[in-house]
């Protein structure tokens, strides 16, 4: 060997000797895993899951790693995610609390037919409540760190739906057991299944309508699958809940110092972050459907009082059920009620 190849050699060993070692003194002292349900480019991951993973990071100086994986990409369906969380299949994931219906009981009286105010009171919200009555029952099984709502769901559909003698016969996709049961008393054949599912849905006439918020749209490719999107004025017909949480045991062996870290950016603060953020994605889809040519559809303060009275039976079989079950329905109700309007400044 000459000594040319021999010192180039030295120095490709020393090279990735001095790259091991970097590595080494760079590499995480915890590696979590994040797990959800829509693609990364969607407005949630990219807009409040990848800012708060950041975030993390940066202020761990790096001994916290969030891996994220986004559509399922370590495996099981959308309404699996909270138990990969309880069991360890993932360290941290975001989910549609109404994806195991009636496992998460009282967060639904949120979702409750014109509750939702903005996004970002009905979050904060929704967290004081947990703190009240959720987190050693619905909650206990695993670390929350943060509950929000969407801003105000509405209806895409292949044609008009202004009166709700419209929705006679429409199939329809609903997220949440609450809001099935809203669309099926008003007439409507709810279809239940995963927002993701929604696209290949609608091309095939599996269903005909969906109900989500404006801000996934985009993502979904909703509104070049539809061309009528009916509105409330400045009501919200439905929001609904989400749950982003880390599995218990690896919270518990957490050294306290990046505890402190993650629960600094978790919470109350966090959870109205993130509704506030999901609210304010509504505007690029909204703005994309006006520009493609579609129907928007904006019912008249009349008309929305049609709807609400149409509507009441859904919160008031909600209320009912819940004080049968012991969980103080009409109590929940009156305390989520009094919640929003302090943080919507009524």
């Amino acid at each position: 060997m000459t000594n040319s190849r021999r010192t180039l050699l030295k120095s490709a060993v020393a090279a990735i000797a001095f790259g091991a070692m970097a590595t080494a003194a760079f590499a995480a002292d915890v590696t979590l895993r994040m797990h959800q349900f829509l693609p990364a480019q969607a407005n949630v991951p990219k807009n409040i899951l990848d800012v708060w993973a950041d975030k993390i990071e940066a202020e761990s100086d790096g001994r916290i790693e969030i891996q994220r994986f986004p559509a399922m990409q370590l495996g099981g369906k959308p309404p699996e995610l909270i138990d990969q969380a309880i069991d360890g299949v993932a360290d941290i994931v975001w989910t549609v609390s109404g994806y195991t219906p009636g496992r998460f009981p009282r967060t639904e009286v949120f979702e409750l037919p014109f509750t939702m105010t903005n996004a970002e009171a009905v979050s904060r919200a929704y967290w004081d409540l947990a703190e009240e009555t959720m987190m050693d029952d619905d909650f206990k099984q695993f670390k929350v760190l943060g509950l929000w709502v969407h801003g105000p769901g509405l209806i895409h559909s292949k044609d008009p739906i202004e009166s709700i003698e419209d929705l006679n016969g429409v199939k329809l996709r609903a997220p949440t057991r609450v809001t099935n049961g809203l669309f099926s008393s008003l007439g409507a054949t709810p279809v239940g299944m995963p927002v993701p599912a929604v696209p290949e849905a609608l091309s095939k006439g599996v269903i005909d309508a969906t109900v989500i918020p404006w801000e996934v749209t985009g993502a979904l490719k909703v509104n070049e699958l539809v061309g009528n999107h009916t509105t409330f004025g400045d009501d919200s017909l439905y929001t609904t809940t989400f749950i982003f949480a880390m599995n218990k045991d690896r919270w518990d062996a957490l050294p306290d110092d990046l505890k402190a870290i993650i629960d600094a950016n978790s919470g109350a603060e966090f959870s109205a972050f993130a509704g506030k953020q999901m609210q304010a994605d509504d505007d690029g889809p909204h703005k994309q459907a006006m520009e493609r040519g579609n129907n928007i559809i904006t019912l008249s303060p009349e008309q929305v009082e049609e709807w609400k009275a149409a509507s009441q039976p859904t919160t008031d079989a909600w209320i009912a059920e819940m004080d049968e079950k012991g969980m103080d329905g009409t109590g929940l109700r009156a305390r989520a009620l009094e919640l929003i309007s302090q943080y919507s400044g009524n």
